[in-house]
C-alpha cells in the first residue's frame, strides 16, 4: 500500500499485474457479480495522449463525486494524480454516462480523449465495436478503427457567440476583438472561438514554443468576455493537412493532449481556409486525426488509448 495521505492512499498492483489485454482486467464489470470490497472502491488510470484520467465505475455501486473528492483524486502531490476524474454511470437507454470532474474539482460537458478511454473500456467488456456515451454535451458514440485507433464523434461545433458562450455579440466568430501583451505589439490576438462541448479560443501563432502559455492561459481562460471560461489554444498551421496546437485546458491548466482543443483548432483553421477539413494535430502527448465532416458537420476524432494502472481509493473520502 501506498500510502500519499491519510485520507487519498492509493492501494496500487504492481504493472505485471495488468499487463494483460483491457478486457481481462476491467474493474467492477456490471451485472458481472464480481464481489467488491466495502472499505474500497477500485479505480483506473488512464490517458490519452498524456491527457490522464482516474476512471470510477459507478454502473454497479454509487459513488458520489463532488468538487472536493475530485480535488483530492486529482492532485497530483497527495492523491492519484489526473487532469480529470471520470465517473461512469448507468446511460439508461444507452451503454453508459460519463461525468467528468477536471482536477479542480470544476464540472465538464465534454472530454474528447476520456470519451475514447470511456469507449475503449466498454467496447472491451462488450465486445462491441461502437458504444453510445451521455455526456453534458449530449451522446456521443465511439468506434474501435480497423488501424486500433478509438474514433469519437463529437457532434457539430457551435459558432454562434451566444452559443459558445461569449459576453457580447460577435457576428463573426472566426476572429474575435481579443488580445493579450503590450498594446502596441500583442503576443496573442484574434483568437477564433468556438464551442465543442465546452468554449474553445484558439490563437494563431508562427512558434508555439515562444509562447509562455503557463502565464497567458490563465488570464486568457478566466477573460471577462468568457462568462464560463474558455480553453485556450495556441495553434500553428504547418500545412494544409497538419496543425501544431499546445493547450492550456480549463480548470485544468498545461496538458499533454486536449482532444477538444484538437476539434476546435481543426473546425477553425478550416473555417478560415487555412487547412482542409481532415488534419492531423500534433500535441505535446502525440497526433490526434481530426474530420470535420461535410454531410452533418459532426467532427470525428481519432487516437490512441493508453491503460496505465489500477488501484483502490478508501471508502471514507467519498464520504460526506
Amino acid at each position: 500500500m501506498l500510502r500519499r495521505h491519510a485520507s487519498t492512499r492509493v492501494l496500487r498492483r504492481p504493472p505485471a499485474a495488468i499487463a494483460a489485454p483491457p478486457q481481462t482486467t476491467y474493474i467492477a464489470p456490471r451485472n458481472k457479480g464480481a464481489a467488491m470490497n466495502a472499505s474500497t472502491i477500485p479505480f483506473r488510470k488512464m490517458n490519452g495522449l498524456g491527457n490522464d484520467f482516474v476512471v470510477l465505475d459507478a454502473r454497479a455501486r454509487d459513488i458520489p463525486m463532488n468538487g472536493n473528492i475530485a480535488r483530492a483524486i486529482g492532485d497530483r502531490d497527495k492523491g492519484v494524480g489526473c487532469d480529470q476524474v471520470i465517473v461512469i454511470r448507468p446511460g439508461g437507454q444507452v451503454d453508459a454516462s460519463m461525468e467528468i470532474r477536471n482536477r479542480d474539482g470544476s464540472r465538464v460537458n465534454a472530454c474528447g480523449n476520456a470519451t475514447r478511454c470511456i469507449g475503449d473500456l466498454l467496447m472491451s467488456e462488450s465486445g462491441k465495436d461502437a458504444v453510445t456515451i451521455r455526456t453534458g454535451a449530449g451522446l456521443l458514440i465511439a468506434r474501435r478503427r480497423g488501424d486500433g485507433l478509438i474514433e469519437v464523434d463529437m457532434g457539430a461545433p457551435k459558432f454562434d457567440w451566444r452559443d459558445i458562450p461569449l459576453a457580447e455579440e460577435f457576428r463573426d466568430t472566426r476572429g474575435i476583438e481579443l488580445q493579450a501583451g503590450p498594446i502596441d505589439n500583442p503576443t496573442l490576438h484574434t483568437p477564433a472561438v468556438v464551442n465543442v462541448g465546452n468554449p474553445h479560443a484558439v490563437f494563431w501563432v508562427d512558434d508555439v514554443e515562444a509562447i509562455k502559455l503557463h502565464i497567458m492561459g490563465p488570464l486568457l481562460e478566466n477573460h471577462p468576455i468568457f462568462p464560463e471560461g474558455a480553453n485556450i489554444s495556441i495553434c500553428k498551421v504547418m500545412d494544409e493537412g497538419h496543425l501544431l496546437l499546445r493547450v492550456w485546458e480549463r480548470g485544468a491548466g498545461l496538458t499533454r493532449a486536449c482532444g477538444t482543443a484538437a476539434c476546435a483548432a481543426a473546425v477553425c483553421a478550416a473555417r478560415k481556409k487555412l487547412t482542409g477539413r481532415k488534419v492531423r494535430v500534433t500535441l505535446p502527448g502525440g497526433d490526434l486525426f481530426i474530420h470535420w465532416r461535410e454531410d452533418d458537420d459532426h467532427i470525428m476524432m481519432a487516437g490512441p488509448v493508453e491503460y496505465e494502472f489500477e488501484g483502490e481509493l478508501p471508502a471514507e473520502m467519498f464520504e460526506g
